[in-house]
C-alpha cells in the first residue's frame, strides 16, 4: 500500500504510480466515462488552488451536499490538501438540516450538486451569513440564476489554473505541510438521540482504519468498487473512499438511484458493502419475485433453495462439505445461484460485508446460501473501526474479532470500551460530550455486547435501547425488528416495552408496494396506504410474520400485541436518521398515545400526526388504527 500520511499525499503518489490507470468511473447518458489517477491528481490540485484563490484559508471548513460523483471527492480532497476541512450534509437533508451542519461547522463555502441543491442554500442565504460561495458541478437549471454567491466547478478549476501560474509549487507544498493528526473531516452522527453532533476525525484516524479494513478484505488495483453510500456517512470512507486510495480499487458511480442494480450488474464489483436494509430489501426483492414468477420458476427455486441453506449451514458450522454435497452445489449453482447473482450484479464478489445495524439470521442464511460469503463488520464514527468476520470464522452471532491495532474492554455495566489510533479528535465545539465520551485514551461506545471465549465480538443492542420488563426480563428490541423486516410484507417495525410493562408490542410498517401486490392478486380492494393498512386481511398477514417471528423468542420477550401504522416511518419528519435507523426516543414521544394503547383496553385509537410533503408544506393526517393481538403459534 502507498507510505503517506495525508489523503492528499496519497493522490499526489497514485497519479505518479499509476498515471494512465482507471481510477473512477462515472456513467452518464448510459456511457461510462473513465478517469485515470494523472486526471484525478489534477482536478484535485487545480481545484484546491482554485479555492485558495477565492479565500479559502487553512482551518476552513467547506460543506459538500450532492450525489456521489467525481466532483463530490474531487472537492473533498481538495479542500484537504489546503489545510482545510470538509463536513458532508446528506443529499436528502431538508432546509432545516442543512442549516444546524452549515452553521454548527462554521462553513465558510459550499460545494453543491445541481439546481436542488443551490435552492436550499440560497433560501437560508439570510440565515447563512458565513457562506462566501456556493459552488455547484451540474449546471442544469441554473443557466438565468443571477446570484454572486454562485460559481461553477469548471470555473474554480479554471481560476486555479491561472493562480498556479503565480504560486507554482503550492500544491505540493501546501500536501508535504500536512499532519497526520490535522483534521479531514467532520462527520455529522445519525443524531438517533437528539441533534446530530459533528465527529472530527483526521488523516491518521481515516487511513487506519482503511488499513485494518485492507487486512482482513486485501483488495487491488485490479478490483472494483461501487460508490453506493452516502459521501456524507462517515461508512463511505471507511468502507469505500479511503480503500479505494490505498489499494488503488476503481470508484465506479451509478449513474442514478434508480439505476443502482442495473449499473452495479454492468460492473460486476469484487467487493460491495450494503447496510442491513439494503441486504434486506434484496432478499425480499428476491422473495417478491419468487412470489409472481411461472409455476416451474418457483418449483425449480423451491427445490434447489433448501441445497444452498444446507451448504451455508455446513460451512457456517466451520465444517467442510463432503464431495457429494460440493457435487449438488455446483449443479445447483449452475441451474439457480449464479444466474441470480448475476441478476443481483454480484456474479463477481469476493467479498461481501454488512454493518451499521443488526441483520436478521434469515437474511444471513439466504445470502450465504446462493453462494456469498458474507461478513458482518462493526464500526462507529467516534471509535472507527472495531471488528469483522475474516476468513474461515464468520459466525452469524458475532461481528467478529476485534481488527488490527484495535483493543477492547468489557465494562461490568456491559458497555463496550475500544482503544486504537483510528478513533475521533472529539466533538465539533462540544468539549463536554467529548469527555463524556473518552475516558483515559478509551472510546465508550454506549453499545452492550459479550465477548466469548474465542474473542468475537457478539453484538446485543445500543445500551440505552435494551429493553427490560416489569418482570426483570431483558429484551434486545434491534433484534426482534430485524427478523420481521426479513418478511417481504413488513418495510419497518419499531419494537416497544419498558419497565412499567408487562409484554412487548410492535408498532409496523408494511410495504406498500408488496403488500399492494398482495391485495390484488387476493381481491382485497382498497382505496389509500391508510386504507389498506388498516385492512383485517392484511392484518393476518402480517401477523403471521409476528407468529414467525415470536417462536425465535422467549415466550416472556414475545410480540403479544401490534399495530399496522398509517404512514411510513419518515426521515423528513425526524423519525429515523439520514441512513435509516430509528429515533427511538423521538418515536415513543410521537407515537406515546398509540403505545399506551396497545397495553390498554382500547381496541383501536384515534391517531393525528403531522406530515412533511416534498415540496416543504405541511399537513395532518388523522386515522383510528385498530390494536391487534397476536396469537400464540
Amino acid at each position: 500500500m502507498i507510505d503517506a500520511t495525508s489523503l492528499p499525499q496519497i493522490i499526489e503518489a497514485n497519479g505518479k504510480k499509476w498515471p494512465k490507470q482507471p481510477a473512477m468511473c462515472m456513467k452518464k447518458f448510459g456511457i461510462w466515462r473513465r478517469y485515470g489517477w494523472e486526471e484525478y491528481l489534477k482536478n484535485v490540485k487545480y481545484f484546491s488552488l482554485g479555492m485558495i484563490s477565492l479565500g479559502l484559508v487553512p482551518g476552513d471548513v467547506v460543506a459538500i451536499i450532492g450525489d456521489n460523483e467525481p466532483e463530490w471527492f474531487w472537492g473533498e480532497f481538495a479542500v484537504q490538501a489546503a489545510g482545510g476541512i470538509v463536513t458532508g450534509i446528506f443529499v436528502d437533508s431538508v432546509p432545516s438540516e442543512v442549516e444546524h451542519i452549515a452553521t454548527h461547522s462554521g462553513a465558510r463555502f459550499a460545494l453543491v450538486n445541481d439546481q436542488e441543491q443551490v435552492d436550499k442554500f440560497l433560501e437560508l442565504q439570510s440565515r447563512l451569513p458565513n457562506i462566501e460561495r456556493i459552488i455547484y458541478w451540474e449546471a442544469k437549471g441554473l443557466k438565468n440564476y443571477d446570484e454572486p454567491l454562485l460559481i461553477s466547478f469548471s470555473e474554480v478549476l479554471q481560476a486555479g489554473t491561472e493562480y498556479e501560474r503565480n504560486h507554482p509549487g503550492l500544491f505540493e507544498a501546501n500536501i508535504s505541510k500536512i499532519n497526520p493528526d490535522d483534521i479531514a473531516f467532520i462527520y455529522y452522527t445519525s443524531g438517533t438521540t437528539g441533534l446530530p453532533k459533528g465527529a472530527r476525525l483526521s488523516h491518521r484516524s481515516l487511513i487506519t482504519t482503511a488499513e485494518a479494513f485492507l487486512d482482513r478484505f486485501p483488495l487491488t488495483e485490479a478490483d472494483d468498487l461501487i460508490s453506493n453510500f452516502p459521501a456524507a456517512w462517515v461508512g463511505d470512507s471507511f468502507f469505500a473512499t479511503v480503500p479505494h486510495l490505498l489499494s488503488g480499487a476503481r470508484l465506479n458511480f451509478p449513474e442514478e438511484p434508480e439505476t443502482i442494480a442495473m449499473d452495479t450488474r454492468e460492473v460486476g464489483p469484487n467487493f460491495v458493502i450494503y447496510g442491513p436494509r439494503q441486504w434486506e430489501s434484496l432478499v425480499s426483492d428476491i422473495q417478491v419475485k419468487m412470489l409472481d414468477a411461472h409455476f416451474f420458476k418457483r418449483f425449480v427455486y423451491n427445490l434447489i433453495m433448501p441445497m444452498g441453506y444446507k451448504m451455508a449451514d455446513i460451512k457456517l458450522a466451520g465444517a467442510r462439505p463432503n464431495l457429494g454435497w460440493r457435487f449438488l452445489y455446483r449443479v445447483a449453482d449452475m441451474l439457480l445461484f449464479h444466474p441470480l447473482k448475476d441478476q443481483l450484479g454480484l456474479s463477481r464478489v469476493r467479498f461481501a460485508v454488512t454493518g451499521s445495524s443488526v441483520l436478521s439470521l434469515d437474511t444471513f442464511r439466504l445470502i450465504h446460501a446462493i453462494g456469498i460469503e458474507l461478513r458482518q463488520n462493526y464500526a462507529s464514527t467516534e471509535a472507527g473501526y472495531i471488528s469483522s468476520h475474516g476468513e474461515g470464522e464468520i459466525r452469524f452471532e458475532s461481528v467478529g474479532r476485534p481488527v488490527r491495532g484495535t483493543e477492547v474492554r468489557l465494562m461490568d455495566t456491559g458497555e463496550l470500551l475500544v482503544r486504537s489510533s483510528s478513533m475521533f479528535s472529539g466533538y465539533h465545539k462540544n468539549p463536554a460530550k467529548t469527555a463524556e465520551t473518552m475516558s483515559n485514551g478509551w472510546c465508550k461506545t454506549g453499545d452492550a455486547v459479550n465477548i466469548d471465549e474465542q474473542g468475537h465480538i457478539i453484538f446485543l443492542d445500543r445500551l440505552e435501547h435494551m429493553g427490560e420488563l416489569a418482570s426483570g426480563i431483558k429484551y434486545a428490541p434491534q433484534y426482534i425488528e430485524s427478523r420481521l423486516r426479513f418478511s417481504p410484507y413488513i418495510k419497518d417495525a419499531m419494537v416497544v416495552g419498558g419497565r412499567e410493562r408487562d409484554y412487548v408490542s410492535a408498532i409496523i410498517n408494511m410495504d406498500f408496494t408488496q403488500v399492494g401486490k398482495w391485495a390484488e392478486r387476493n381481491r382485497v380492494a382498497y382505496t389509500t396506504f391508510v386504507d389498506l393498512s388498516q385492512k383485517k386481511e392484511v392484518a393476518d398477514l402480517i401477523q403471521k410474520d409476528l407468529i414467525r417471528v415470536n417462536r425465535f423468542l422467549p415466550s416472556v420477550s414475545r410480540a403479544r400485541r401490534f399495530v399496522l401504522l398509517h404512514k411510513e416511518f419518515d426521515p423528513d419528519e425526524s423519525e429515523l436518521t439520514r441512513t435509516r435507523k430509528l429515533r427511538r426516543e423521538f418515536m415513543e414521544k410521537r407515537y406515546k398515545e398509540l403505545i399506551e394503547s396497545m397495553y390498554g383496553s382500547s381496541a383501536e385509537v384515534k391517531v393525528e400526526a403531522p406530515v412533511t410533503y416534498r415540496d416543504g408544506r405541511r399537513g395532518v393526517v388523522t386515522t383510528s388504527i385498530k390494536v391487534r393481538e397476536v396469537p400464540e403459534g
